[in-house]
């Protein structure tokens, strides 16, 4: 490790933002600084102290400044806390250079568009989809129709230079900006007001404005979307620049006032200086998301460096962007796209061939558009009929009475997830004559008919052309890697116009469930030019750096990450302790009776102060009691709601403090239950390791005194998809790795993040605590390896009888 002290003439201390580095700091720079010099990619763990944002920001500033291999970084993060963490550290490097880095913070387009922010879309329809609908229609109306001489030349420089095959008019899309007005003669309304939001008041009325009578074809002119038409009347540019955000870091609360108040669309603005920009942040969708990768697609090169935040959640967060659903409702939309289509068909000769002619300029036939119908149909009754005969088996008698299904979401595998074999809607529908030829040509089918209902001027929100593109992947993606199932999520609906029973209890849709990730991770960062993976739990590294795609970039055969030689992507990787000094926190694993299903019982029989209680329970009652007793706010993390239910009666009774039980529930009741926590005298607060109380959340200052795990928080084992990635690990890293790389890593790397929250300053107190003896060294199926080693160093191993008594020896020289 590098000696602090020797690295105060390095040239990334240019750009380091604060006076003086952490301890690990400097080194912590140097390693990532190296690897990215090598094209390699560096995986950290750094506990929370170590400064890991700093750090990146200060090698990734250095590799772009003072080497020609980058031009760029792309932060991503998963935590909103984190991202304004990087906008923090950005600004404080910038504040210390004579030339600041060019920084933008990315959001969604929900959160940009004026008028989906302030209600002005229909309730039925989304805003991403109401704005790609607005802006097909805006660059019709903006479609240069030829003009010659050099009106069209000189208009396009109007605000910027006009593209050499420009085939907007700008001068156009001023006008149509311009008709938007509340001044505008032409459409004015009675009533009308000016559209604001986030505090900026725009050039427009608040209504959507359709277009003037001269612009548009027909009777019936489109709604249009005039910050859209500003944006090509200054030839695509933004009227916004990097001097409007703090220390040249823009974020929202810049470039979304500023653009409303210059009439211009916010999102638009964001793309433009999102490709300008020295520094990108934003979150894992913009870099693993395929829906939302676009945005990135131009600056997503070997120039870029990336910065992966909370890495440890990849594996998990990454394979549900890359699984598809598709709801039972969108089916029947497609089915009745095409349907549209096909009566307006026959409701003359002179429709049937309007209708052809439009079909034919994408070479699709009207009997496709029927087959699809038809066959969109079928799969709609398949999905009600396999769905009934799952609820029959497993319920009886639920029809009469749909209301006594579970309440809570369910899977219906297609296939056996522990076997590699055809789905079961893939062999129904091969047996209907529905092959591979009609799966992947529904894309095309879907285009089509979505092109023609809009040329046709038919009052529909087509879906069918999207349903077709995921309909062609169910057919071809592998069953090693995809589990095919159906999902029902538990979503009451007592409304009208349900087809089915099972409708008022849950939603169903088909799930192309991705197991194994780490391919597409690779082809990701193999892309790149390189990159830092960071987190505060990353160990064991050599099980991340596998299952992260990592290493399969790297030259085979290598031995160690830091000895890769030859054509392989360099892979380091580094470990930091915590820094905060360690009288200050007492570490314990608490050597009780393993606290599986098996040995506890069902907490739902057992009364909550001892009443049928097996010998486990009373052993982990004792551990709870001592813990919660502790001075100062305590967390519990329990494996699951059911037992933080239990674990919360008992404490009730057992300890003065107020006991609060988080429960799977809404952002705004967690909050709520947050703020009750942090607010007067201690508290004790149950929850499920597995919530969201446990990670991402600072407990900074007196926060959090004291936190404990009870046992091992796997997820639910013989769920199918778990199941499934099992398997999928089996095959890709060998089938004695599968259940610790895909369920006991994760498990023990949350843990780790529940107890990390309690240390979060140089003078902070507090007690982390293991309770389980699968936590001990020697114990069956032990995950004490797991723990890196400065961590296993530090904790005390005990029983239960002997940790009072510990608990009150350490606060009293610490009060």
């Amino acid at each position: 490790m590098a000696d602090p002290a020797s690295t105060g003439t390095e040239s990334w201390r240019t750009y380091f933002g604060f006076d003086e580095p952490y301890e690990n700091q400097a080194d912590a720079v140097e390693r990532a600084i190296e690897a990215g010099k090598a094209r390699g990619f560096l995986a950290m763990e750094g506990p929370c102290g170590t400064g890991k944002t700093m750090a990146a920001l200060t090698a990734g500033a250095t590799l772009v400044r003072d080497t020609d291999l980058y031009e760029r970084m792309v932060v991503v993060t998963p935590v909103k806390q984190q991202l304004q963490q990087f906008v923090d550290d950005l600004r404080a490097l910038n504040a210390g250079i004579e030339e600041p880095f060019d920084g933008i913070s990315l959001v969604g387009k929900r959160d940009l568009c004026p008028y989906g922010r302030e209600g002005q879309f229909p309730d039925d329809v989304g805003t991403h989809d109401r704005c790609e609908d607005l802006r097909e229609t805006t660059a019709r109306l903006v479609e240069d129709d030829g003009r010659s001489d050099g009106a069209a030349v000189a208009d396009a420089a109007i605000d910027g230079e006009a593209d050499d095959d420009q085939w907007w008019d700008p001068r156009i899309g001023q006008d149509l900006a311009a008709a938007a007005r509340p001044d505008a003669a032409e459409q004015s309304t009675l009533g009308d007001d000016t559209l604001s939001t986030a505090g900026a008041a725009s050039p427009y009325r608040r209504a959507q404005p359709t277009a003037p009578e001269s612009l548009a074809e027909g009777s019936d002119p489109p709604l249009y979307c005039p910050f859209e038409a500003d944006w090509y009347a200054r030839n695509k540019g933004s009227p916004v620049d990097f001097s409007a955000g703090e220390g040249h870091v823009v974020t929202m609360d810049d470039y979304l006032p500023a653009a409303t108040e210059r009439g211009t669309c916010p999102h638009r603005v964001m793309s433009v200086l999102l490709n300008e920009a020295d520094v990108i942040v934003g979150n894992y969708n913009h870099l693993f998301d395929p829906g939302s990768r676009p945005l990135l697609s131009d600056v997503l090169d070997d120039q870029t460096l990336v910065i992966v935040d909370e890495a440890h959640r990849l594996e998990e967060r990454v394979r549900d962007l890359l699984s598809d659903r598709i709801g039972r409702q969108t089916i029947v939309q497609a089915r009745n796209d095409c349907n549209m289509l096909i009566q307006r068909a026959q409701q003359s000769a002179d429709h049937k061939a309007q209708v052809r002619e439009v079909l034919s300029a994408r070479e699709v036939p009207l009997d496709a558009v029927d087959q699809a119908r038809k066959f969109y149909d079928d799969l709609v009754r398949w999905l009600d009929d396999r769905i009934e005969s799952f609820l029959d088996t497993e319920h009886e008698g639920w029809r009469a009475d749909p209301s006594t299904l579970p309440e809570h979401d369910r899977e219906i595998p297609l296939r056996d997830p522990d076997t590699v074999e055809q789905d079961e809607l893939t062999e129904w529908a091969e047996r209907k004559g529905y092959d591979g030829s009609l799966w992947r040509s529904l894309s095309k089918v879907g285009a089509a008919v979505e092109d023609a209902i809009d040329q046709l001027g038919l009052t529909r929100q087509p879906v069918c052309a999207a349903v077709g593109v995921l309909a062609g992947q169910w057919w071809e993606r592998d069953h090693a890697t995809f589990l095919r199932e159906i999902e029902l999520e538990h979503s009451p609906n007592h409304g009208q116009g349900l087809d089915v029973d099972y409708q008022t209890v849950y939603t169903p849709g088909l799930v192309c469930y991705n197991c194994m990730p780490a391919t597409a991770l690779r082809n990701v960062f193999d892309e790149l030019g390189g990159g830092i993976l960071m987190s505060a739990t990353l160990e064991p590294l050599d099980v991340f750096t596998r299952v992260s795609g990592l290493d399969s970039m790297a030259e085979t055969g290598s031995t160690a990450p830091d000895e890769q030689s030859g054509d392989g992507r360099p892979v380091r990787s580094t470990t930091y302790d915590l820094p905060f000094p360690a009288e200050n926190r007492a570490s314990y694993l608490v050597d009780a009776t393993p606290f599986t299903a098996r040995n506890r019982g069902d907490p739902e029989t057992m009364r909550p102060l001892g009443e049928n209680w097996n010998p486990t329970r009373d052993e982990y009652a004792q551990a709870l009691r001592a813990l919660a007793r502790s001075p100062g706010n305590v967390m519990v993390a329990m494996p699951n709601y059911r037992e933080a239910r239990w674990a919360g009666a008992y404490l009730q009774e057992a300890v003065e403090k107020p006991v609060l039980v988080d429960e799977s529930s809404s952002n705004e009741e967690t909050e709520r239950l947050k703020r009750e926590f942090f607010s007067g005298d201690g508290k004790v607060m149950v929850t499920s390791t597995r919530g969201t109380l446990t990670e991402g959340v600072d407990y900074d200052g007196e926060k959090l005194s004291t936190c404990a795990v009870v046992g091992i928080p796997l997820v639910n084992i013989g769920s199918p998809r778990v199941r499934g990635v099992q398997r999928a690990y089996g095959d890709a890293f060998g089938e004695d790795n599968a259940f610790e790389y895909a369920l006991t890593v994760p498990a023990v790397r949350r843990a780790r993040q529940a107890i990390g929250r309690v240390i979060r300053g140089i003078d902070e107190v507090g007690v982390r605590a293991l309770v389980g003896c699968r936590y001990t060294p020697d114990a069956r199926h032990s995950v004490y390896p797991y723990l890196p080693a400065g961590e296993r160093e530090e904790f005390t191993r005990m029983t239960p009888d002997f940790l009072a008594s510990q608990l009150d020896s350490f606060w009293a020289d610490h009060r």
